[in-house]
């Protein structure tokens, strides 16, 4: 529980430090990952010595994790410039609603009615977020950046389901991050040239932001993350989910001085309670020991 929270603590400054770094969305997702590729690559080699070669196919399933991720940064960093970074970080954690909608939808998985509760609650609170109904609505777009919410909420989807598939053996945690995280600063590099965002002469301030993003948020926090989650409870899970979201908010409210609207902070209690609702699962009652 600790690795958890330690791992979603780290991971709550990321938004901050997008934004203090101050350079294109593209721009700050190819180099949190091509600063984290070589502290990884040592990893990496560390646990293939120790442990042999990953199962065959392992590699390729964290290859398109990192696609995935890099979908998910480039948008994320869309909702920072757009509604801010304690807000973008909680409309990215929606994906734990839509990876049940996705699988119910693709796969035919029915939802459980938890799940279904909980939709209209955060798309809800969303509504609140976006500033459509609140004249003081933080940011310089806030439906933009709901809408690049979503779409970074789809995305990290996609990458956890394919991250998840592609570590199965949990004693190596590196070396499929390090496969997702060379993958996405490979697939970055065109994408963010096509989308014109892609800034190789940052300043050297900025690169100290970003060196600390790489190592605290892509390194250490993804890594605490990958190693707890296989061996925790859900009920725990759901926890460290909705403690990130609220770290965020608070930090950069302390930090970079954001302050969302009184509707706004709503929304993200709204959201985080759908978040609660979908995750949270009561635990199983034992069964009446037989009579004697």
């Amino acid at each position: 529980m600790a690795l958890a929270a330690a791992g979603a603590l780290c991971i709550a400054f990321s938004g901050i430090l997008v934004r203090l770094a101050d350079v294109p969305p593209s721009t700050a997702a190819f180099y949190r990952c091509a600063y984290a590729v070589p502290v990884l690559a040592l990893l990496a080699l560390w646990e293939r010595r120790r442990y042999g070669p990953r199962a065959p196919g392992q590699a390729r399933l964290a290859w398109l994790a990192g696609a995935f991720f890099a979908a998910d940064l480039i948008l994320w960093h869309h909702a920072i410039a757009a509604v801010g970074a304690g807000l973008a970080t909680v409309l990215g954690n929606v994906q734990v609603v839509l990876v049940g909608l996705a699988a119910w939808a693709v796969l035919g998985e029915r939802p459980e009615r938890r799940l279904l509760a909980a939709v209209p609650i955060v798309f809800f609170g969303m509504v609140l977020i976006s500033g459509v109904l609140d004249e003081e609505a933080y940011g310089s777009d806030p439906a933009l950046g709901v809408l690049f919410g979503v779409l970074t909420a789809i995305a990290y989807s996609g990458f956890l389901l394919v991250l998840r598939a592609g570590t199965q053996d949990v004693r190596r945690p590196g070396s499929a991050l390090f496969d997702a995280t060379l993958a996405s600063a490979v697939v970055t590099l065109p994408a963010g040239w096509a989308l014109g965002e892609l800034d190789l002469g940052a300043t050297a301030e900025a690169h100290a932001w970003l060196v600390t993003l790489a190592l605290t948020s892509q390194v250490v926090g993804w890594l605490l993350i990958s190693a707890a989650l296989p061996r925790v409870p859900a009920a725990i899970t759901s926890v460290v989910i909705t403690l990130q979201p609220v770290c965020s908010v608070l930090l950069a409210m302390l930090l970079l001085d954001e302050a969302p609207s009184p509707l706004q902070l709503a929304g993200i209690a709204v959201v985080i309670a759908g978040i609660v609702l979908a995750t949270v699962r009561r635990r199983p009652q034992p069964a009446p020991a037989p009579a004697t």
